[in-house]
């Protein structure tokens, strides 16, 4: 086992990278916004171009929950967890081709403000309030779980609740003052670092494995298939499409916390190439974190969590001082991913609950509300997040809640999106219906072990109910329906082709989105 003693130098460039970074763009963005309006608060004035989009998409999921759980689920069941890594470049695909265009089109602050004008306000309150919930006891307590693992490593004596309590604290402080602009400039960097660290660690971790046929005899058999049986217990194939894409589809398409930076773009185009340059960041988070996991095996057969892997990596391979400016990447990227979640909670309880009830309200007292709600959420989360430890890993705390409560949210958004026929009762009854039989059967399945359904497989069957439930009320409660604007042509791809025509071939989504389809293929097929 590694030495987890950490010296004064790795302290002090841990506290000076993470504050430091947060007092200086912290300062940036109040002095840019002296009077902040909703638009610049909770969209960044609506004026973020494909770099940032790209790098803070990836951030966003980078999140401690990612760096921690990869490594950890590699440890613990091989690469099978990639998975997760590679279907959203699949997803952005879809992404920018059908959704984002409508999302743009809707003009819309939250993507429950899109199915109000798709459907109606019901549906709009019940997602909402599903979002909220999510960010809140998933997302985010889930990041502070992360959080707080790692320095319970550096300082074993404090108790996991407060170490949630104070990264909490530092997160939603920051997003008080800034919102989604003082975001998104740390998360430039943030990406930048936890890339470079990644693949510093990856490096040495691969240097210091006797050889990789003793990663190979030291790790089960399928430790090194993305593609196993369907009696696999923790990624059968078919769970692939039933689980694992559909949770995808959920957190890169509807998720607040995701997609509020393409809700920002500063037009359609760099909404997309935003989009398209985040999955291809995805794609080498195989060698930079779930690989390491892996051959952590050989080095560390008796962790007592799969989750310390990544920690046991960090200090155990860097030296003094490099040790301290990786812990305090993986810190910040734990921070920013909470930033971000914290200021989508804040813009869907403001401008999805308390605009819609008091629409009078001026946009400088909706800005007041969005950062105290902030500070509530902030405690929310912090209360929660202890309760994390008692799941086998991270991850699976993650994918298993998830395959459970979004299948209706997804069906909801597909359904909207592509029929015309679909109602506004109907797209309501689903998701009240939908994720009240799937938290009663995550709970059923995964806590009291009433059944052993896989969750990836529980997730298809969800997502089969909700569309029958979703096409059934559309057709027994007749009524109007609204926002047909919004719903996908085949018109719109031939009118958009001749357009694409004039356009330089780099900059043509489309193009981008092949090469980032055939190196995704490439990889899936060299690792099967």
């Amino acid at each position: 086992m590694p030495d987890f003693s950490i010296s004064a130098l790795d302290i002090s460039i841990l506290i000076i990278y993470v504050l430091g970074t947060r007092i200086i763009f912290g300062l940036y963005v109040i002095k840019k916004y002296k009077k902040s309006s909703s638009e610049n608060y909770f969209l960044a004035g609506r004026n973020l171009t494909w770099p940032i989009i790209g790098l803070s998409f990836y951030v966003s999921n980078m999140s401690g929950s990612t760096f921690i759980g990869l490594p950890g689920s590699g440890y613990n069941d091989g690469i099978a967890v990639y998975n997760y890594e590679w279907i959203p470049a699949v997803i952005l695909i879809l992404f920018v081709i059908f959704i984002l265009p409508s999302y743009l089109k809707a003009k819309v602050y939250t993507a429950p403000g899109f199915l109000e004008k798709r459907f109606d306000s019901r549906s709009k309150l019940a997602f909402s309030g599903f979002l909220l919930f999510a960010n809140i006891f998933i997302d985010a307590a889930s990041a502070l779980y992360a959080g707080g693992m790692v320095l319970k490593v550096l300082f074993p004596e404090i108790p996991l609740w407060q170490t949630s309590f104070l990264i909490a604290f530092i997160a939603g402080i920051y997003i008080y003052y800034g919102g989604l602009d003082a975001v998104v400039l740390n998360d430039v960097v943030q990406a930048i670092m936890i890339f470079i660290g990644g693949l510093v660690i990856a490096i040495l971790t691969y240097d210091k494995i006797p050889s990789w046929e003793s990663v190979v005899n030291n790790s089960s058999p399928n430790a090194l298939s993305l593609i196993r049986s369907p009696s696999d217990e923790i990624m059968p194939w078919p769970g692939i499409i039933s689980g694992v894409l559909i949770v995808g589809l959920y957190f890169w398409c509807t998720n607040q916390f995701v997609i509020q930076r393409a809700l920002g773009a500063k037009s359609l185009d760099h909404g997309r190439w935003g989009s398209l340059f985040a999955g291809f960041l995805k794609l080498p988070n195989l060698f930079i974190l779930v690989l390491p996991g892996v051959m952590a095996v050989s080095l560390y057969p008796d962790l007592e969590r799969p989750d310390m892997v990544f920690p046991a990596l960090a200090f155990d391979l860097l030296p003094v001082g490099l040790r301290g400016l990786m812990l305090a990447a993986l810190a910040a990227a734990i921070i920013s991913s909470l930033e971000s979640i914290y200021n989508s909670a804040s813009t869907l309880f403001t401008m999805d609950f308390i605009k819609h009830f008091k629409p009078e309200l001026e946009d400088l007292t909706l800005v007041k509300i969005g950062k105290t709600s902030t500070l509530a959420f902030m405690i929310l989360s912090a209360l929660w997040a202890p309760q994390i430890q008692y799941f086998p890993t991270l991850w699976q705390y993650l994918q298993s809640i998830l395959s459970y409560v979004t299948p209706p949210v997804v069906a909801v958004f597909v359904i909207g999106i592509f029929w015309e026929k679909a109602t506004g009762s109907a797209a309501f009854y689903t998701l009240v219906f939908g994720v009240t039989i799937g938290i009663v059967g995550w709970i059923a399945n995964e806590i009291l072990g009433l059944s052993e359904i896989q969750y990836l497989y529980a997730s298809g069957i969800m997502f089969v109910l909700s569309v029958c439930i979703m096409v059934f009320f559309s057709h027994v409660k007749v009524e109007g329906v609204s926002g047909k604007e919004l719903v996908w042509h085949k018109k719109y791809w031939i009118d958009e082709t001749s357009t694409l025509k004039n356009g330089s071939l780099f900059s043509n989504y489309r193009v981008l989105a092949l090469l980032l389809l055939f190196i995704t293929s490439v990889i899936v097929v060299w690792w099967n």
